[in-house]
C-alpha cells in the first residue's frame, strides 16, 4: 500500500489470512481458512521454552467446514499448531458446535452465541467471517442453484453493491428490491 507521506518505520507484526474453497467428489464442499501472526523481534514466552523466535509463528491456526450447495455445515475441524499459550489448541473441538447451521443471515450473531467469549477462540473466531465470504465466492460458479438468490442470502444490504435498492438488485434480482425512501 503505497502511503501518501512516507515515514521511516520497521515491520513490527504480520498477520496473514489465506482462505481456499475446494469442490469435493462427493457433492460437498471444503472451505478451509488459515491465519498466521508472526513478529519481527522475539517476544518472551515461557510456555514455549522462555520466548518465540523473530519470524516464527506466534499464531499458526486453521479451519475447515464442509459445505453443502445451501450452505448448510455438515463438518467443522479447526486446528491450532501455534499459539502463546499451551493451553489454546485444547478449545478447537468446541467449534464442532457450528456443525448443522447455515451460513447465512443471522449466522454470524450465531457464531458469537455458540462460540463467542470463552467458549471459543477470539482467532478462529474472526477467521469465520472470511471462510463464509470464500464459501459463497467459491459455489458463486456453480450453475445447480440459482447463485444469486443464495448470494443474497448472505450479501443483501452488506455494502453498497447488493443495498436492497441498488441497481445490482434491481437488474438481477427484482424481487429483492426495495426502492429507497423519498
Amino acid at each position: 500500500m503505497p502511503l501518501s507521506k512516507p515515514q521511516r518505520r520497521s515491520l513490527a507484526h504480520h498477520r496473514s489470512v489465506s482462505c481456499y474453497g475446494y469442490q469435493r467428489e462427493d457433492g460437498l464442499w471444503d472451505i478451509e481458512g488459515h491465519m498466521t501472526d508472526i513478529k519481527s523481534q522475539p517476544v518472551d514466552n515461557p510456555e514455549r521454552g522462555g520466548y518465540i523466535a523473530a519470524g516464527e509463528a506466534f499464531h499458526d491456526m486453521g479451519l475447515r467446514i464442509t459445505i453443502d450447495q445451501g450452505l448448510l455445515i455438515h463438518e467443522v475441524e479447526a486446528v491450532i499448531d501455534q499459539s502463546p499459550f499451551r493451553m489454546c489448541p485444547g478449545v478447537t473441538g468446541a467449534f464442532r458446535k457450528l456443525e448443522g447451521t447455515r451460513i447465512g443471515p443471522g449466522w454470524q450473531r450465531q457464531v458469537k452465541e455458540l462460540l463467542g467469549g470463552v467458549q471459543g477462540c477470539t482467532h478462529l473466531s474472526e477467521l469465520l467471517v472470511p471462510i463464509a465470504t470464500t464459501a459463497v465466492q467459491t459455489l458463486w460458479p456453480s450453475t445447480r442453484d440459482d447463485i444469486m438468490k443464495l448470494g443474497a442470502q448472505v450479501m443483501l444490504n452488506s455494502c453498497r453493491t447488493w443495498a436492497a435498492d441498488s441497481e445490482v438488485i434491481k437488474t438481477y434480482l427484482p424481487e429483492l428490491y426495495q426502492a429507497a425512501p423519498e
